[in-house]
């Protein structure tokens, strides 16, 4: 499958799919709590996309995953698949929310803290998110695919932290997963030009040790192999002829934004 460049009316539809993904994390916000089942927010999420929004949640069955979010708590990199396990206080989660409306994709994540983080805990969320959107202002036109992953690795690199190579960012769209891969690192200059109208998503995962992972037999679940912390931040993007447009924006990040311009 090459990049496809989308059309002003792929462009709106992308725009609200990416808003209904954002709505979802700010619905579950309120239910990420101490005793809460990862299984209990799949319940709601689900709902949610289903009976409120009228969409679909993409990961439902997608190649044999079995919920309609990933949830990954602590030393879970991705693709956590919601089950009976109870958070607890000190808990990190990163929930993972993709939409399908009209037939398109919006795909976004975020990091929760139950209760009190860790000082640990909250400087790797921090400086993943801090990642996310150091990215995200390398996603231009005339800019390559090589600048986002090598300023990512960069910054986290200078913090002391680790950048996860086996998983990356992608292509959106029509597909859940589409060209091009979006590496979280790499050297600048290189990979392919950015065009208006390229959308893709910015996913850094970000591990407080080594950069290293495996895989659980259940087939989903990404672990990080030492056990240390990881986080991990999302965004869909769309290249414009100026600059970017985070199409998964949540109301928090607003002011973000504004500051940023």
């Amino acid at each position: 499958m090459g990049i496809t460049i989308k059309t002003a009316e792929e462009i709106e539809k992308m725009r609200v799919a990416g808003r209904l993904a954002a709505e979802v994390l700010e619905v579950i916000a309120a239910h990420v709590q101490p005793g809460v089942s990862t299984l209990e927010l799949d319940r709601i999420c689900h709902d949610h996309i289903v009976n409120v929004q009228k969409a679909i949640p993409a990961p439902l069955n997608y190649r044999g995953f079995p919920k309609s979010i990933c949830t990954s708590v602590n030393q879970v990199v991705c693709h956590g698949i919601p089950g009976e396990k109870r958070l607890k206080k000190g808990d990190i989660i990163n929930i993972d929310i993709t939409v399908i409306k009209d037939g398109y994709h919006g795909d976004t994540s975020k990091m929760f803290s139950v209760g009190q983080p860790s000082v640990l805990a909250k400087r790797l969320m921090d400086v993943t998110q801090q990642a996310l959107w150091v990215g995200i202002k390398q996603a231009r036109p005339g800019y390559r695919l090589g600048d986002i992953g090598h300023t990512i690795q960069t910054f986290v690199e200078a913090r002391h932290y680790s950048v996860v190579r086996e998983y990356c960012g992608h292509g959106i769209g029509r597909e859940f997963h589409e060209d091009p891969q979006v590496l979280h690192y790499g050297r600048p200059g290189t990979g392919i030009e950015l065009l208006p109208g390229m959308c893709f998503t910015i996913e850094p995962m970000v591990n407080a040790g080594k950069q290293q992972v495996k895989l659980k037999p259940d087939g989903w679940t990404v672990v990080t192999k030492d056990r240390s912390l990881s986080a991990q931040y999302e965004h869909t993007i769309l290249v414009t002829e100026e600059g970017s447009e985070v199409l998964t924006l949540r109301r928090e990040e607003h002011a973000r934004i504004a500051k940023s311009k």
